[in-house]
């Protein structure tokens, strides 16, 4: 028994333990459900909210932003993901460039990566000198104090992943011509500098792991469950209740006054594929396409 065991314990090892789907489906529902609640009292009550998304190549964050903003306002709630920082900016106060993307009162930022770039990437590669890293730890804590002091509420949220999981993950990349343009050079030296990133992680934690504004790790080799937590952690800081929003209804479509609709041969429409495709197959389409058809001749169309 205790031979099988440890057969069954060496097969199993490295492997991720995965979330059930239809849990995590009926769970993220709900949590979303409540980050819209959020979103409804970060606008009503003028707040500012900016999250952190960090963690090695192939951590998960992107998934994770899509998730949470898979419902929300995109004119509340906004995605920055900056670039390569152009020769002016190269010029600048290393932290300007991000100050312009700062929530306003009444919106949510997130950061898919963000100045903590200079401490991982920009370090490990030699994109900037030991002068400029060492500036950037001191001014860092420095500079999310402010935030913090000013009113901002600043999360930050580190995304670990194993070394196995990751290069998985980046294998997976290489076959798949939906994920293709997620790999890069430097995903791939994420493997062979490991270590140096792991060091660089722990250094950038001792320096900007601050009460004002504390890292919180999201163990993330099952994908399904560092969404779940991350966004369950991230409902349970912010003090937000349901915001009472005055009642609507539709209202009564007016009688029509004539208007009569331009002939459909003056305007160009887009080709039917959708059509072609279904004939191609088979599909023959229901009562439904035929009800569109019949709504396109309508004369109150447009």
């Amino acid at each position: 028994m205790a031979a099988k065991a440890a057969k069954v314990a060496a097969e199993t090892h490295g492997q991720v333990q995965r979330m059930d789907r239809r849990l995590y489906e009926k769970e993220l529902y709900r949590l979303q459900t409540e980050l819209v609640k959020m979103q409804e009292w970060v606008r009503d009550q003028g707040a500012r909210l900016m999250v952190v998304f960090e963690g090695r190549d192939a951590a998960g964050k992107g998934g994770t932003i899509q998730r949470v903003t898979q419902y929300l306002n995109p004119r509340v709630a906004g995605i920055v993901a900056l670039g390569a920082p152009t020769e002016r900016e190269r010029t600048q106060w290393y932290f300007q460039r991000y100050i312009e993307h700062l929530p306003a009162g009444g919106q949510i930022a997130l950061f898919d990566r963000s100045w903590y770039n200079r401490a991982g990437v920009e370090h490990v590669m030699g994109f900037c000198t030991q002068d400029e890293y060492h500036r950037f730890l001191h001014q860092c804590p420095i500079f999310e104090r402010l935030l913090v002091e000013d009113g901002i509420l600043l999360r930050k949220y580190w995304f670990s992943v194993s070394d196995e999981e990751q290069e998985r993950r980046l294998a997976s990349r290489l076959e798949d011509p939906l994920r293709q343009w997620k790999l890069s050079g430097l995903d791939l030296q994420s493997i062979s500098r490991w270590e140096d990133y792991s060091r660089a992680k722990d250094e950038m934690f001792v320096h900007t792991d601050i009460p004002e504004a504390p890292w919180h790790v999201v163990e993330s080799d099952d994908k399904r469950s560092a969404r779940i937590n991350m966004i369950a952690h991230l409902l349970s800081t912010i003090p937000y209740r349901k915001v009472k929003r005055p009642p609507i209804e539709l209202p009564h479509r007016p009688a029509s006054q004539g208007y009569i609709r331009v002939p459909r041969e003056m305007q160009t429409y887009v080709p039917d594929h959708a059509g072609a495709l279904a004939g191609k197959h088979g599909h023959h389409g229901n009562g439904r396409r035929q009800g569109n058809s019949k709504r396109q001749g309508n004369s109150k169309g447009s």
